[in-house]
């Protein structure tokens, strides 16, 4: 059965922010941040305008018709690839998301993957804690005078190119979809450039089906020298078994990812298990899960700015 109509669904976990400004602007709303998939099917019976979920939200074709009211979804984050954009543009549901909102916190943590990478931070202090004292094979390498290629010029690509900045690298940047964003700090090239200069290469690309295994085997051999790779946008985006080969071959000189191809780590295959033990086991690699764009800073800015996109949709 109905209930009395309310604006807004909330399933998933969001600062108070967001609740209190919905509230003083007189936008009603339900909010129930644990609510798993057959309770947010059962609560969309009631007709919302718009619904606020986070990642671990799939918002398909039978999400999408839940609602006959439905008009917007948003999404806390920068990511829209747990969002069905092709079937929402059908049913004139516009999609938006919270983009610039954790930009400067992955733009940080990218910074501090590189580093650790470098400097064999990580091995490093695994291997102190089990009283293990070796200088010379944690031997590290400077990030000064390296030229840095970032994949995807963005709001997080952009701000990866800031932080950089003093740190006397040499930064170019490729996008398919921008032109002329090149300045005094930043040099705008093609991807055959990036991939024939860079000795690091970091990607800050969404998840489509064009940028879906994007590096692989053939993406690593185009680059002319060995390159350390780091991945802070979505797993999908590498091919995680080209990546090890190429580290074997020393094609690729380390990678650190955010991400992974799957983030189940309790529900992998054979074959699954296989490349992260690859990964767990090697030296050159650097490891976080999904943290990249969640700060205390960030938790606050995305609602921040959902708050503002809901009431300027709200008041239309």
């Amino acid at each position: 059965m109905k209930s009395e109509h309310h604006a807004v669904l909330i399933v998933d976990d969001f600062h108070p922010l967001l609740m209190d400004t919905l509230t003083a602007s007189g936008i009603s709303f339900v909010y129930e941040p644990a609510a798993d998939r057959a309770r947010i099917l059962e609560l969309l019976e009631n007709d919302f305008t718009g619904l606020i979920i986070r990642s671990k939200t799939r918002v398909d074709k039978e999400l999408l018709q839940a609602s006959s009211r439905l008009r917007w979804v948003a999404r806390g984050g920068s990511g829209m690839d747990n969002l069905d954009e092709k079937t929402a543009s059908l049913l004139g549901i516009e999609l938006f998301n919270a983009a610039a909102a954790n930009a400067d916190a992955v733009a940080e943590h990218t910074v501090g993957m590189l580093l650790s990478l470098l400097h064999n931070l990580s091995r490093a202090d695994a291997e102190v804690r089990s009283r293990i004292w070796r200088r010379e094979e944690n031997r590290g390498t400077e990030l000064k005078g390296k030229t840095v290629g970032i994949i995807g010029f963005g709001n997080t690509g952009s701000a990866v190119a800031q932080y950089l900045q003093g740190f006397g690298v040499n930064v170019i940047a490729y996008d398919k979809y921008k032109q002329n964003f090149g300045n005094i700090q930043v040099k705008e090239v093609n991807l055959s450039e990036l991939q024939q200069a860079s000795d690091i290469i970091t990607l800050h690309v969404p998840l489509t089906d064009e940028t879906r295994y994007m590096v692989n085997e053939s993406f690593i051999k185009k680059c002319r020298k060995p390159f350390y790779l780091l991945n802070l946008s979505r797993g999908d985006i590498v091919k995680t078994t080209d990546v090890i080969e190429a580290m074997e071959n020393n094609h690729i000189a380390g990678f650190a990812a955010d991400v992974l191809e799957n983030e189940r780590l309790q529900k992998f295959t054979e074959a699954e298990n296989k490349w992260f033990n690859a990964l767990v086991q090697n030296p050159r690699v650097v490891l976080a899960p999904h943290i990249g764009g969640w700060t205390h800073e960030s938790y606050r800015k995305i609602s921040e700015v959902l708050a503002a996109e809901v009431c300027r949709r709200m008041s239309l």
